[in-house]
């Protein structure tokens, strides 16, 4: 028996488009071979990307992994229709987790997931990603795009990286012999980064102000500037690491600030004591602070207040490495140094204070 009117249903009209995912594989092509490097040379298309440990030039590695997000950053690059960036923060997120373990990021994949493909946005993302991977040197070997209508509603999507890299056995960080009086690095932020987001957005509703007015924190837009991508600092601290040898322990300033971050790096009876006066922070976080009302211990936990990276060495090598990281292009200055923690005391203790 024939069915009247139209025959059967197909994937487009459940509302998932194979062409525009196969339209948006060819356009990302070139950003992807963009990222090649020793170890990875593929292309993408197979049901798995490949990597050459030996052709990398590793003897006996221990491979780290890592992944993350960018937040509801998101939801600025939406509104602000501005993709071309989101992908750098992505790939910062992931390598700038593997090299404060000494890592060597080797290789990424992404996940990008939306209602409704647009192949020119999906490429936008993709070769801020591969933007990202050149930036650390690693090789983007695949990734996902999923069409998922009814999952996001209009031009909302998400994203998620995943990156490998990897170290000599015995090179990994931290290292055991971390002690009284070694001195902390702070190494300088971008900006806001990726983290705290969701209080940003919150903020710029209080404020009133449309993401494409005038930022009163600097030049360019309030979106161009909050979306500022997360610095990478991945090439400048491997060439301090293999050059000084110098390089005791690295944490990445996320999610939590100083004090969530930096004793993940330390052992339990020494704290980092963080001179608050050394920190110059962006014209944006005293914005923030000010147009929010946030106090300065919340401003500390959820933001990187200028400091989006610190390295423990020391006392008599920190001009050594400094000197490294800023012929590297980075801003370095001394943030504090290792003390006796007493018992039950939190590992992360202040003077001074910020100025915001």
């Amino acid at each position: 028996m024939s069915q009247s009117g139209k025959n059967g249903l197909t994937y487009s009209d459940a509302g998932v488009d194979i062409d525009a995912g196969n339209l948006m594989v060819e356009k990302i092509k070139p950003h992807v071979r963009s990222t090649r490097r020793p170890g990875a040379d593929g292309e993408i298309g197979g049901f798995g990307g490949l990597f050459d440990l030996k052709a990398a030039g590793f003897t006996d590695p221990v491979l780290v992994a890592a992944n993350d997000g960018v937040g509801t950053k998101l939801k600025i690059a939406i509104d602000a229709n501005k993709h071309d960036t989101v992908g750098i923060d992505l790939v910062a997120m992931c390598v700038n987790d593997l090299v404060v373990q000494g890592a060597e990021p080797l290789f990424f994949l992404d996940y990008f997931a939306t209602g409704k493909l647009d192949p020119d946005q999906g490429a936008a993302i993709v070769a801020g990603i591969a933007d990202g991977c050149r930036q650390s040197g690693c090789a983007l070997i695949g990734g996902e795009t999923a069409e998922m209508p009814g999952m996001y509603s209009g031009g909302d999507y998400d994203l998620a990286g995943f990156a490998v890299g990897a170290a000599e056995r015995g090179q990994l960080l931290p290292a055991g012999d971390i002690g009284e009086g070694d001195v902390i690095l702070g190494l300088a932020s971008s900006g806001v980064h990726s983290n705290g987001y969701s209080l940003v957005r919150k903020i710029v509703a209080l404020s009133g102000l449309a993401w494409d007015a005038p930022a009163p924190f600097g030049e360019g837009t309030l979106a161009d500037l909050l979306m500022t991508p997360t610095r990478i600092y991945v090439k400048p601290l491997l060439k301090a690491i293999r050059e000084t040898g110098s390089i005791k322990a690295l944490a990445h300033i996320t999610g939590g600030g100083f004090p969530e971050n930096i004793p993940r790096v330390l052992p339990k009876h020494l704290a980092a004591e963080i001179d608050l006066d050394a920190i110059k922070a962006p014209k944006v976080f005293s914005w923030l602070a000010q147009t929010g009302g946030v106090a300065a211990n919340e401003m500390l936990r959820t933001f990187n207040c200028g400091v989006g990276m610190i390295a423990v060495v020391p006392a008599e090598k920190a001009k050594d490495v400094a000197a490294v990281l800023e012929a590297e292009g980075e801003t370095v200055f001394t943030l504090g140094r290792m003390v006796a923690r007493a018992e039950g005391a939190h590992g992360t203790i202040y003077k001074g204070s910020l100025a915001l």
